[in-house]
């Protein structure tokens, strides 16, 4: 079988033209079951209109041996007349509107055929020319639904098939849309990508420039120096830590008397040892206060420690008090952090200290924007694949249908 190439923008036109032949005999013998089903309404909402006046003139009458039958039959050729009402009858020959119509006219011919079987038995023996009249109508009524929803399913299949390819062509029209947005959208995110990379890097640059100025060097060097001597003093008084936190406890009971000054110094102690060590005295006499205090403690059995550990601490406390271990470490520390607060104080760092901040606000703005770029340059590639993925599926749908209903195979253009 050949095939043919179609646009998709020409394929309404083309499948109108190809299929007017077919289609439009459908459509008027459509319009002609809508006319008739109009008419049949008509007449039986008529017909239920003369149920409607008779009964109310015999309710007029008072008669009590017609009365109660009047009356029921006026009540049930209102809510027939209701019924018929609620039924639309429109002149849309599109395939879903039939077939709605067909539902709800299959729903009203239930409804009337429950009040007839309701209300016939209250009624009769009266009005009984009204209502054979009124079945008549409503017979037809019926007949017409049948033949309505017999067309539809039978002949009118064909006029669904072409409805449903406009409606791809629609849905197609509009997925290519949504498509080149996509498209345009997911280049500016990529542009976009590139543009913060470059300026990372140039931002990355920058920092590691300021970094390798002469007072950062110096500055880092003194920063390792410091951490250092940091290590070595914890390392001096690592047995002493836990006796402290100890000591600490007590004094705030009240088992044990430290001065303020000392319990202030401890905590400095607990916190950053090299820096406490660095800003006492000469010969660290706090420490040795706090230290002999923690010694008589221990003596006096009010440290719950193990018996290594307490041994440790002994020892370690003995150092510091006997034989001054700490004496380098207290000149060492006490140098290299007035170097740093020297050199962190001048004019020079401190400028080098602010473009660092900067720098360093900078990329980290930089780098979240970058995520956040990245993140939906991910979400635009997979709607972009669903998008493309959608697209072939509704265009071998329509070709599918144009197949259907002309026998020709098409193949759709998609591009202009």
């Amino acid at each position: 079988m050949s095939q043919t190439q179609i646009k998709l923008l020409e394929v309404k036109q083309w499948l109108s033209k190809d299929t007017n032949a077919l289609i439009e005999p459908l459509q008027a013998k459509a319009l002609s079951l809508l006319k008739e089903i109009k008419e049949r309404v008509h007449d039986a909402t008529g017909s239920s209109q003369k149920i409607l006046h008779n009964s109310q003139s015999e309710m007029d009458k008072s008669n009590p041996k017609t009365h109660r039958f009047a009356r029921n039959a006026n009540k049930f050729a209102e809510g027939l007349i209701n019924t018929l009402d609620a039924l639309k009858v429109s002149d849309s020959t599109e395939y879903e509107s039939i077939r709605l119509l067909c539902d709800d006219l299959e729903k009203t011919c239930a409804n009337v055929d429950q009040l007839r079987r309701s209300a016939y038995p209250y009624i009769s023996p009266y009005f009984i020319f009204d209502r054979r009249r009124l079945d008549v109508f409503i017979k037809r009524l019926y007949d017409i639904s049948k033949e309505m929803r017999g067309f539809l399913t039978s002949k009118y299949a064909a006029v669904r098939t072409v409805d449903d390819a406009y409606s791809h062509v629609d849905k197609l029209v509009q997925t290519l849309d949504q498509t080149r947005q996509n498209d345009q959208n997911l280049r500016q995110t990529e542009e976009k990508m590139l543009a913060l990379e470059k300026a990372i890097t140039e931002t990355k640059d920058k920092l590691l420039l300021v970094r390798s100025k002469g007072e950062f060097h110096e500055l880092n060097k003194l920063d390792q120096r410091v951490d250092q001597l940091r290590t070595e003093v914890k390392h001096s008084l690592r047995y002493l830590q836990k006796p402290f936190y100890k000591l600490q406890s007590l004094s705030r009971s009240g088992e044990v008397a430290v001065p303020p000054d000392e319990l202030r110094k401890l905590e400095e102690y607990l916190q950053d040892p090299l820096t406490a060590l660095a800003a006492e005295d000469n010969g660290y006499p706090t420490l040795k206060s706090i230290l002999k205090k923690l010694e008589t403690t221990m003596a006096q059995g009010k440290l719950k420690l193990k018996a290594t550990r307490l041994r440790k601490a002994q020892d370690q406390t003995d150092a510091v008090l006997n034989k001054n271990t700490l004496d380098q470490l207290q000149r060492n520390g006490r140098e290299a952090l007035t170097q740093r607060r020297q050199l962190m104080s001048s004019e020079a760092t401190r400028a080098l200290q602010s473009e660092l901040t900067q720098l360093q606000e900078q990329l980290e703005t930089l780098q979240k924007d970058y995520e956040l770029t990245a993140a939906r340059n991910k979400a635009l590639k997979s709607d972009q694949t669903k998008l493309r993925e959608r697209t072939e599926h509704l265009r071998k749908e329509l070709e599918g249908q144009v197949l259907q209903v002309t026998r020709k195979n098409v193949q759709i253009v998609l591009t202009s």
